[in-house]
């Protein structure tokens, strides 16, 4: 044990880090968004062309280039944030060559920020607003994201300058019940999905009085279109490994493990290089901040299988048998990995916990709700104006969140409906866009809170092929132990199949909500018990279209390949353009003896090639579900 107290070590890693940020800070920066999100569309040339401008300009040695992570507008990726001494940092989206090119040339090169490119400043001025003053900015209160996008990921200084590891060492100067303490009396629940008091968790382990005790944090992110976890971990991963050795110092532990799944390379780099800074420092290993507390951490890399987000599925896979749940009691608090006592929690959780211990309690529950108090974070994606990562507090409305955050609809499009919680998540419609966001509201209206994805669709989406898609993922993730999941998701995969194709009649939808409802109440694991609310909440709110398909044979949304019509309207052809015959994979387009294009229906595939390959000024394709008389309908069936 050393001589100093863990503040008095803490402050000489503080102060030693800021000169270090400092130092950095004297110089312009560019920091660049190099989450998974930005290198997909192009981060890394970027920063390649910004370090070829520096270059040729002779700014090496004024100008640092660095990696940030994510900073939550990712509708505007590639961007990059320039902080130049004398001026405000600024953000700037939708990068190219041509603009790192004028960035450098005016800015770097000279005194000219160009503010006509500019998103938002960092600071307040009075010449260019911050990103407060967006719309977004009204609503959005970042907790665990507020550094993501602005630090180094790759570099501890960075976050031990911002007061990162400062309340490890406060609470290491306290005894392990303050922890817990403060963790129950700030009602946080587990941000995994089911809401779980985190401090009841610790504390059933605790109970559990095992000689060896273990922390595991869920990173096994495979919702569709969910990428919260991912860009807190790229982004900022020494918040999430603080809270763990918080959470590990509460309880106990001394061996901790991050199950991310092995899709998410740059996150496990990333978490791989904290992990060994931390060690470096003496935040992690034997006798941390000059303790006798002792804590060290992991990585289990999981192989993608979606049912192993559940606890239990989750310890399987790192014991090496099967990645399936298990019957509970015992819980992981008593019965965990290898035997043991375990914490599991989810990402999002234990990136809290640091704010908790450094801020207090009492903070925290002023932000949210009383029973929901904190913040939730969402991937915002599917047709809505501005996608991205946000947070905003517990008891914020679907529509605030769409409408205001979001910016709406593109292209005038009318909202339809709003997928919350994974695949597993309700859709909800428009008269449910008052809800606020908290996990009791979601569920009393048929959702659920999920990890955090949310996909808002539009009038041009059909609600039957919705469930049926997000169903296709869910049986298809099915471990297979319980029957009811097993068979019961593939009998209503079929179902919903053969309604996309106008089959059934009016038994099939009472058929289909039994089955879901038999599903829902018989299976082992969440991913069964979860995997009907897309087809219960459909049926619920859109049962109308599911009587469209069956009844009137169409899909109003005019999605569902087998109910689709194409056509091309003579007065709107012109005989001199053959595109669209072209375009054609079957030859069904040919031309008639007036020179007029046709399509036999009895070669088209209906594969959309001709409606987008028809030029704008002729507008000739179009795409149609009309009603089949019950007459047809009948001699297709035979």
């Amino acid at each position: 044990m050393s001589s100093l107290t863990p503040k008095e070590l803490y402050n000489k890693l503080s102060q030693e880090a800021i000169s270090h940020d400092e130092a950095h800070q004297e110089k312009t920066r560019v920091m660049v968004g190099t989450a998974t999100c930005g290198v997909a569309a192009g981060a890394l040339k970027i920063k390649a062309d910004f370090i070829r401008e520096v270059e040729a300009k002779n700014l090496q040695d004024e100008v640092d280039i660095v990696e940030v992570g994510c900073i939550g507008h990712c509708y505007a990726e590639p961007l990059a944030i320039i902080a130049k001494p004398g001026h405000p940092a600024i953000c700037y989206g939708h990068l190219d060559d041509g603009l790192v090119h004028r960035l450098v040339e005016d800015f770097l090169a000279g005194d000219d920020p160009s503010y006509e490119y500019a998103m938002a400043a960092l600071e307040r001025n009075d010449v260019f607003p911050t990103f407060e003053d967006f719309p977004r900015g009204v609503y959005e209160q970042k907790l665990i994201l507020e550094q993501c996008g602005f630090i180094d990921a790759r570099d501890i200084n960075s976050y031990i300058a911002r007061d990162g590891y400062s309340a490890l060492a406060m609470a290491l100067e306290e005894k392990p019940g303050w922890i817990l303490d403060e963790v129950k009396a700030s009602n946080l629940r587990g941000r995994g999905g089911a809401g779980f008091p985190a401090g009841r968790k610790w504390e059933a382990c605790i109970r559990s009085k095992g000689e060896e005790i273990y922390v595991i944090c869920n990173a096994d992110e495979g919702d569709p279109g969910a990428f919260m976890d991912r860009s807190i971990l790229e982004s900022d991963p020494h918040l999430v490994i603080e809270g763990m050795i918080l959470c590990a110092f509460a309880v106990g532990a001394r061996k901790g493990y991050l199950y991310i799944r092995a899709e998410y390379p740059r996150a496990v780099t990333h978490v791989q290089e904290a992990i060994d800074q931390a060690r470096v420092k003496g935040l992690l290993g034997e006798s941390i901040l000059g303790t006798d507390f002792s804590f060290d951490l992991e990585i289990f890399q999981g192989s993608g299988a979606f049912v192993c987000g559940e606890a239990t599925a989750l310890v399987n896979s790192m014991e090496g048998k099967m990645g399936m749940p298990e019957s509970r009691p015992p819980r992981l608090a008593q019965k965990g990995y290898r035997g043991k006592p375990t914490v599991l929690n989810n990402v999002k959780t234990f990136a809290y916990v640091p704010l908790i211990i450094r801020k207090g309690a009492k903070w925290f529950k002023e932000i949210g709700t009383p029973e929901n108090p904190g913040t939730a974070v969402f991937s915002l994606v599917g047709k809505v104006v501005n996608t991205g990562l946000v947070e905003v507090p517990m008891g914020t409305t679907l529509r605030q969140l769409i409408y205001e955050v979001g910016d709406g609809l593109p292209n005038g499009k009318e909202f339809k409906a709003v997928q919350i919680g994974g695949p597993s998540g309700g859709c909800l419609p428009e008269t449910a866009l008052d809800v606020p966001i908290d996990f009791d509201s979601l569920q009393d209206a048929g959702a659920i809170m999920g990890s955090g994805g949310l996909v808002v669709m539009d009038e041009d989406d059909c609600m039957v092929s919705v469930a049926r898609y997000f169903l296709e993922f869910t049986q298809h993730e099915s471990c297979g132990k319980c029957t009811f999941c097993r068979l019961g998701t593939k009998h209503m995969l079929d179902i919903l199949t053969g309604i996309t194709k106008g089959e059934g009649d009016d038994e099939t939808l009472n058929l289909l909500e039994e089955l879901a409802e038999d599903v829902r109440d018989g299976s082992l694991c969440n991913l069964g018990r979860t995997a009907p609310n897309p087809v219960l909440t459909t049926l619920k709110y859109f049962r109308d279209e599911y009587k469209a398909h069956i009844l009137e044979g169409r899909c109003p949304a005019k999605v569902c390949r087998d109910l689709l019509l194409y056509y091309i309207e003579p007065p709107k052809c012109s005989k001199l353009c053959n595109v669209c015959v072209g375009s054609c994979p079957t030859e069904a387009i040919f031309t008639r003896d007036d020179g007029l294009k046709e399509i036999d229906q009895e070669k088209c595939v209906k594969c959309d090639n001709c409606l987008k390959a028809c030029p704008d000024e002729y507008n000739a394709v179009v795409k149609l579900s009309p009603p089949v008389l019950p007459s047809e309908k009948e001699r297709k069936a035979k």
